[in-house]
């Protein structure tokens, strides 16, 4: 369908009612000469074409420091700014794109008050101040309207009982304590932060029949850089902040994402509402600093189970307490939390150039709503570098060019809350994406640090990766590097694979080839106040990108990567590519079978068969690629890069979560961010229940062929 008579219709017509943090705590560290002996390959500078020129000229520093500061002022937690929504709207159709607003009505929830005292074993009570300290040094921690500690979509409540440390709240975790014989039933879980995601630490506790949890961050996650360590703490030095807190949804979003009232379909004025209980808590929730925390800890010093004999993985943290599991008799807590439940209205900015296809699309995302005034990491240094995006295809469009594709720039609102404004506008708009998009691309935190990473499906790599050759980056005071110097000499050249966290997902679970990319942290920068009051631009200016350099590259790259994806004759993607990660997540399944000795019960050569359909489809579409000449040919080749990837979600959803449907990656049942792949079979396998893995084993084989079937020339 042609684009300017229907999608900007209905965005603009409607206009009257219209991130991560990365958990890993030991990041690969910069290999200089691994990068520049990969770089051979190309030449230093990179030789651009004119129009990648143009792009690639556009972007200053200056400028994109500006759009930063304009978004981290001001009050934009998910439904609350349609002002700025408006203004990035505005923004781009400044530099020649059409633009809008794309409103829906969805369930969110505000904090009212909270409140926390501890009973001592001594009789005396602790009642900590449940805020972040206000800096003198960063103005925006002090604005009237700050928001204060809380848990979207955690429910009001309170909870009073003895409590019990779980570690990071891991299924495991608690399994673990239930076979040492701690009681969790009635109790409080007191849980650190890392390894899944919060709302799943929240649905454990549930499940193990607590009544409520309190969320830390341990210094443990720090590394190196700790006030422990001689580091001063921010703003005057670049350790944590000890009355950092880290907010946060507890939607169960390993189960669905996007409006908890609408599973499946777009939240509007008059939609119907499910039940929410499926995937919101029924349990208060509340996060507290480590400094908060850590009287809580040292009280169950020598009750229950030490943490040495707990023996579970990131158990022990760098606080000065046993973390022993308790209950300690007498040692109580008493927390409240008071919220305001809404249905109200959000707002995405959608910006649009058509292309002269009338049946292809490539949308670049990201998230505008914080859970704080200022955001200047997640998602502000996103936001920032797609109006800069934007100023510099308008330079290309004043050229008198048009890409051949249509491109889409959006911002969404409420992806903190569960991806909810890119998941409510993608089940909108579903089936034109099924017949049009051929990629969406999301940049959440685009800079938290110098560190560029990048997860993406595998047709995408090697696109990817070429782009990073033609920006260049100052990484660190290195003047002959590019951006693919830096990102390969950290991974080895090796991508992510997709789970969840960001708006990708509802793109990626309906077959649309997905990327996730931004620049995060190492073990000797500065530490990233994440969902804190402390993501500000004065952090930002002072710690975590001064002059705006890796915003800049960051900008560049995804100029580049739109660019040759609107406008190459034949869509960029290696398919071959594709087969090659099947498998490699093949072996990994049968290394998994193996483990729980189930190969004589599992037979996974449908699997295997099927894949190697894929590849012969692969290789002969390749094949077509190199003589094709033709627009005739082009437009076929075209049109099943783009559609291929849709066999891979054919088969319906997985198991109890028919919101995740591709069947070779999804976020993990108890991770929620970090991704399963062959998840269908995989986590049937170690849940015991080889019926159901078979029957995943037949269903992915058959969506394999599906993808296969689309692709063959």
């Amino acid at each position: 369908m042609k684009i300017n008579k229907a999608l900007p219709l209905l965005v603009l017509q409607a206009g009257s009612v219209l991130a991560h943090t990365r958990e890993d705590s030991n990041p690969p560290v910069f290999d200089p000469h691994r990068a520049l002996s990969k770089r051979q390959e190309a030449p230093f500078p990179p030789i651009l074409e004119p129009n990648e020129a143009i792009l690639l000229n556009s972007f200053d520093n200056a400028t994109i420091e500006s759009w930063s500061y304009y978004y981290t002022h001001g009050l934009h937690l998910a439904g609350t700014n349609k002002s700025q929504s408006q203004w990035t709207a505005d923004r781009w159709s400044e530099f020649g794109f059409t633009s809008g607003l794309a409103s829906y009505y969805v369930y969110l929830n505000y904090p009212v008050s909270h409140s926390l005292t501890a009973t001592l074993a001594n009789g005396s009570t602790y009642t900590p101040l449940l805020e972040e300290e206000v800096l003198a040094e960063d103005e925006v921690t002090s604005y009237p309207n700050r928001v204060p500690i809380f848990n979207g979509y955690s429910p009001s409540g309170n909870a009073s009982a003895e409590y019990v440390y779980v570690g990071r709240g891991q299924k495991v975790d608690f399994e673990r304590l239930r076979t040492l014989g701690v009681q969790l039933e009635g109790k409080i879980a007191l849980s650190r932060y890392g390894g899944p995601f919060r709302g799943l630490k929240v649905k454990n506790a549930q499940d193990y029949g607590m009544i409520g949890v309190i969320l830390f961050t341990d210094t443990a996650d720090d590394g190196n850089i700790t006030e422990a360590n001689g580091y001063a703490a921010y703003p005057y030095g670049p350790a944590r902040n000890p009355t950092y807190v880290q907010r946060g949804s507890v939607e169960f979003v390993s189960t669905y994402s996007g409006d908890p009232d609408t599973p499946g379909y777009a939240s509007k004025l008059d939609s119907p509402r499910a039940d929410r209980s499926v995937v919101i808590p029924r349990i208060p929730s509340l996060p507290i600093s480590w400094k908060t925390a850590q009287p809580l800890l040292q009280a169950l010093d020598g009750h229950g189970v030490d943490g040495k004999t707990v023996n579970r993985t990131n158990w022990v943290g760098k606080l000065n307490a046993t973390y022993s599991t308790g209950p300690a008799l007498g040692v109580t807590i008493s927390f409240s939390n008071v919220a305001r439940d809404e249905i109200t209205w959000i707002w995405d900015s959608i910006g649009i150039i058509n292309g002269t296809n009338q049946d292809e699309v490539v949308i670049l995302g990201n998230h505008r709503d914080a859970w704080i005034v200022g955001g200047g990491s997640d998602p502000n240094s996103g936001s920032a570098v797609l109006i800069e995006l934007a100023k510099a295809f308008g330079a290309l469009l004043a050229t008198g060019w048009k890409p051949k594709r249509t491109i889409i720039l959006a911002s969404w609102d409420a992806e903190e809350y569960a991806s909810v404004g890119s998941t409510e506008w993608v089940e909108e708009y579903v089936p034109w994406l099924k017949g049009s998009a051929i990629a969406y691309l999301n940049v959440d935190q685009a800079v938290s640090g110098p560190d560029p990473g990048l997860s993406a499906t595998p047709e995408l790599h090697d696109v990817v990766a070429e782009s990073l050759k033609k920006v260049v980056y100052p990484y660190h005071g290195y003047s002959n590097l590019t951006l693919y110097d830096v990102w390969y000499g950290l991974s080895d050249g090796e991508f992510g694979v997709l789970g969840a966290g960001s708006d990708y997902v509802a793109f990626l679970h309906n077959g649309i080839a997905s990327l996730d990319t931004g620049a995060g942290q190492g073990p000797n920068d500065p530490i990233y106040h994440y969902h804190s009051s402390y993501d500000t631009f004065h952090w930002m200016k002072t710690f975590g990108d001064p002059y705006f350099t890796t915003h800049k590259a960051i900008g560049q790259h995804l100029a580049i990567l739109v660019y040759h994806l609107a406008n190459d004759d034949i869509i960029p993607f290696n398919v071959e590519n594709y087969g090659i990660h099947l498998t490699s997540y093949l072996n990994d399944l049968r290394d998994l079978v193996e483990s729980e000795n189930a190969t004589t019960a599992l037979n996974l050569s449908p699997l295997e068969d099927a894949i190697a359909k894929f590849n012969a489809s692969a290789a002969a579409i390749t094949a077509f690629i190199q003589t094709a000449a033709t627009e005739v040919e082009f437009k076929l080749i075209n049109s099943k890069l783009r559609d291929f990837s849709r066999g891979f979600v054919s088969q319906g959803g997985l198991p109890t979560r028919e919101f995740y449907k591709h069947v070779a990656f999804a976020p993990g049942l108890d991770t929620g961010y970090a991704p399963v792949t062959w998840p269908g079979v995989t986590e049937a396998v170690q849940d015991g229940n080889l019926t159901l893995a078979g029957s995943w084993v037949l269903k992915s084989a058959r969506a394999v062929e599906v993808a296969a079937g689309i692709l063959a020339p």
